[in-house]
């Protein structure tokens, strides 16, 4: 089955193998003339990388790119990716790689025309309203993963490198204004990184799903994504070349990304200051955490969890469902505790601070107090 489409759900999506052919009509698509194509160090000299700057200048768009991102990426990439912006005379960005990639290129296209300091515009009640929505610069998001689905998504998760808390900054334009989703680019993928990314999909649909509150757009997709997930992250893991596995993945990461405006919960909570202080790879950690965090949760999702094991086919209900989760992670080769993930001296309460006051914590289904959220994360370890 071909898999190839234009969606326009979140935003203009292009989607189908070889379609990053088309990054210079999606610059013109979105009014970008001298685009910066910013991403990770690691994805700098890949040979997806080096042939989507060749197809850039080829059509007179310049050659320029800023890769000086952190795997976790802070306010000293952003603080960087802007100067190149402005010293280059950009007017978009081309966002390109995983979460980090894509999450700074947005950051330094909102940035860039901005007369204050970045943490002004932290996702805290109105903050975003401080911004000046006609200094962004228009985004084109390419990513070359399947998981974080931030080329749909209106924020960026950016670390404070001197508290080493990780912060969500948001505004409505941070939306990409094209995006495209090319699965032939996630083809080179490591296995740990396909397992981890992958993985950091499902965990924003199984949260989205179990969030409280009333989204049943988002709800419908969180049930699908994690149906695509089930059924072809084994795929993609177990044969990178597997085209269909790869698209469904990608299929599956934009989805969780727009389920998860219902919400997020304690998965989250717990990953993002686990990963600002010790550097580990978020959707791992997530990875890690969502079994213990399910069990967590029971009281309140036991009825939910339910309807979606019967959906994905899995006997048992919430039991079951557990079952799945446990053997997925094993099958992937995710560690099963937060100690086998690397973290040996982990700082309890400074964790539990930081999951406390993560905004994830708001839709999670059990309230999290300092206590139960302390045995919660100390059953991870």
């Amino acid at each position: 089955m071909t898999l190839t489409a234009n969606w326009s759900y979140p935003t203009a999506i292009r989607f189908g193998a070889g379609r990053i052919s088309e990054i210079a009509d999606a610059c013109a698509a979105a009014g970008i003339k001298n685009p910066l194509l910013i991403t990770d160090r690691g994805l700098a000299e890949m040979e997806i990388t080096t042939r989507t700057l060749d197809l850039l200048e080829a059509a007179g768009l310049g050659r320029a790119i800023f890769a000086d991102v952190d795997p976790n990426p802070n306010e000293k990439n952003a603080a960087a990716g802007v100067q190149a912006f402005i010293e280059g005379g950009h007017d978009g960005v081309v966002a390109f790689g995983g979460g980090s990639g894509l999450d700074l290129g947005k950051l330094v296209a909102f940035q860039a025309g901005q007369t204050r300091p970045l943490w002004d515009f932290e996702d805290i009640g109105d903050w975003w309203t401080r911004a000046d929505s006609d200094a962004i610069a228009p985004i084109v998001a390419v990513p070359t993963t399947a998981g974080t689905g931030s080329e749909v998504g209106r924020a960026s998760v950016i670390t404070n490198s001197e508290t080493e808390e990780k912060k969500i900054i948001f505004h409505p334009k941070f939306l990409p204004a094209v995006v495209i989703c090319d699965p032939e680019l996630t083809v080179g993928m490591p296995k740990f990184i396909t397992a981890g990314t992958g993985l950091d999909a499902f965990a924003h649909c199984v949260e989205a799903f179990c969030s409280p509150h009333y989204h049943p757009m988002s709800q419908g997709m969180a049930l699908e994504g994690m149906r695509l997930v089930k059924d072809y992250l084994p795929r993609a893991y177990a044969d990178g070349t597997d085209l269909e596995a790869r698209a469904q993945m990608m299929s599956a990461a934009a989805m969780g990304a727009t389920a998860f405006q219902k919400g997020l919960g304690a998965i989250h909570a717990l990953s993002h200051p686990i990963g600002a202080i010790y550097h580990t790879h978020h959707g791992t950690t997530n990875a890690v955490c969502m079994p213990a965090v399910l069990q967590f949760n029971k009281p309140a999702i036991t009825g939910v969890i339910g309807q979606a094991a019967k959906y994905l086919g899995i006997d048992d209900g919430f039991d079951g469902f557990c079952a799945f989760v446990d053997d997925l992670n094993t099958s992937l080769g995710i560690p099963k505790t937060l100690t086998k993930l690397g973290i040996e001296n982990l700082d309890v309460d400074r964790v539990v601070a930081g999951a406390l006051a993560d905004p994830s914590t708001g839709g999670n289904p059990v309230e999290m107090t300092e206590a139960n959220t302390k045995a919660l994360l100390l059953s991870c370890m």
